[in-house]
């Protein structure tokens, strides 16, 4: 096809859409990608950053998806150590809420499920004595300890589009699809830029719509598809806080209104609380934290913990909106988290797929089944085989799953003018392409001017090279969580930074 005609065209750059970029680019067909926004700047940046099959689903009988999910957990681990790593989580017992019997019976499920090889298995605690137990009500005597694990949600997203990118994917961020038509046997696509407003119309032989929770706004407006799409907006909320105790213990909490929230370790200073679960009805960009919400989590979290947490402690927070597949659940937080894809593909006119709800820990099975549904539609290649994604590590991941301090005692005696903190830093962001940001400096004053907290120029420099970031808040909040380190006037500058750099002539390659 033509330069401006692709196999796939993909409305949407969260983990969804870019998951679907890479395995298709992988695969050897052309893709297209644009978001209006930046690349997982909507709901894909604002999870609990977990990679997890998700306990609580199985008291909704979720257990395709809670088994799914927990095949997934080792395997991201794999492809992305860098971003990705073991969490041990401590469940108290709480005598009022759910027996201990159905806990421990659940965690049975929960180890066997999927497949668990690598993570170590469940454990009963008495908090009376373990270390766990510190940091908690000594009223809470019995507990268990399971495994899951951590993701950098945002960078997840980045590194997809990153490597479907590398494929020969372009990847288009703060690009608006402004109209998708069917003519003959293509989609034609009219984009506009959302920085200098250029238009531009592209062909694809099948439009996949993975907007997230704008996807009933692109069925219905932009695609004018005749598709339902029964969306249920579900708005989940997040709060940080400095530090609450001493050890790296995640825990994992119930409510007496039959919800769970976690408490996680974040940031090195931090610790990060959430979620909660309420139905939202209003644009999914204006989505802000409610003042009930914070009370909500602080009164939760105080109940569990020794130390009080009220809302002025409350340093950072983040909202986000699940677009759950309306399943006609009466409850928010039992709507299921499981993904739904819609195919409509008319014998006489080009396929168009729709993507509802979906889970971190299961984009990559979501991809799969999503290029399974449309390869029908889509000429023969054969660069690669389904299920590729599994075994190919992601940018950066090139090192094993359980390597990562060889890898940094390494990075320290070939970069030994640089502070063991910002080098660990790095590699935990980059992986092993942090070295593309280090490049050939000699001391650390070659990395140019400190913007702040320990973010230089050279690391800007890769992130609007190589990651598409145009903004501070790109670099602050979703490459990094910086942000929590730097002051108003620090993030000031680096935007200012930043737009002298993009003026210059410094563009995503």
């Amino acid at each position: 096809m033509t330069d401006d005609a692709f196999d796939l065209a993909i409305i949407g750059g969260g983990i969804n859409g870019c998951g679907i970029a890479r395995d298709a680019a992988g695969r050897g067909w052309s893709v297209f990608l644009c978001d209006r926004g930046d690349l997982g700047s909507g709901t894909s940046s604002a999870s609990t950053k977990l990679i997890h099959g998700g306990l609580r689903y199985l008291e909704h009988y979720e257990f395709r998806l809670v088994r799914e999910a927990l095949m997934e957990r080792e395997v991201l681990w794999g492809i992305a150590p860098h971003i990705i790593w073991p969490l041990r989580f401590v469940l108290p017992h709480h005598r009022r809420l759910r027996p201990a019997w159905l806990l421990r019976l659940g965690l049975l499920l929960y180890d066997h499920l999927g497949g668990r090889k690598r993570l170590p298995p469940t454990r009963t605690l008495d908090l009376r004595s373990d270390p766990a137990g510190a940091a908690l009500n000594p009223a809470f005597t019995r507990g268990f300890a399971y495994s899951d694990c951590w993701v950098e949600d945002s960078r997840l997203v980045v590194l997809n589009a990153r490597d479907a990118a590398d494929r020969g994917a372009e990847i288009a961020p703060r690009t608006a699809c402004v109209y998708a038509e069917r003519r003959d046997s293509l989609w034609v696509m009219g984009l506009r830029d959302a920085v200098n407003g250029t238009e531009r119309t592209i062909r694809a032989r099948a439009l996949v719509n993975a907007a997230g929770p704008w996807v009933a706004n692109v069925a219905g407006s932009v695609v004018r598809a005749n598709v339902p799409a029964p969306t249920r907006l579900v708005q989940g909320s997040h709060v940080v806080v400095r530090k609450l105790y001493e050890n790296d213990a995640a825990y994992i909490f119930q409510n007496a209104d039959g919800r769970i929230f976690f408490v996680i370790p974040y940031e090195r200073e931090f610790n990060l609380i959430g979620t909660t679960d309420q139905d939202y009805t209003g644009d999914p960009s204006d989505v802000r934290i409610s003042p009930e919400e914070i009370g909500y989590l602080c009164r939760s979290t105080a109940e569990y913990l020794r130390q009080p947490v009220t809302p002025d402690q409350v340093v950072w927070s983040y909202s986000g909106v699940r677009p759950l597949f309306d399943d006609g659940s009466s409850a928010p937080e039992q709507a299921t988290r499981d993904y739904v894809l819609k195919l409509d593909a008319p014998s006489d006119a080009p396929p168009l797929l729709t993507v509802f709800g979906g889970k971190i820990t299961t984009y990559r099975r979501l991809a799969g089944t999503a290029l399974s549904m449309l390869q029908p539609h889509l000429p023969p290649v054969g660069r690669r085989k389904p299920g590729w994604t599994g075994r190919t590590p992601l940018p950066g991941g090139d090192f094993p799953m359980e390597g990562f301090e060889v890898l940094v005692a390494s990075a320290a005696e070939r970069y030994p003018f640089m502070p063991p903190a910002t080098l660990r830093r790095l590699f935990r962001a980059y992986g092993t392409r942090a070295e593309a940001v280090i490049g050939d400096a000699a001391h650390f004053a070659d990395l140019g001017a400190v913007l702040g907290a320990d973010l230089t120029e050279a690391e800007l420099r890769y992130l609007i090279a190589a990651e598409w970031a145009r903004t501070a808040d790109d670099v602050v909040w979703r490459r990094s969580k910086l942000g929590l380190h730097l002051t108003p006037a620090e993030i000031a500058t680096i935007d200012t930074t930043m737009r002298r750099l993009i003026e210059g002539g410094l563009a995503a390659v």
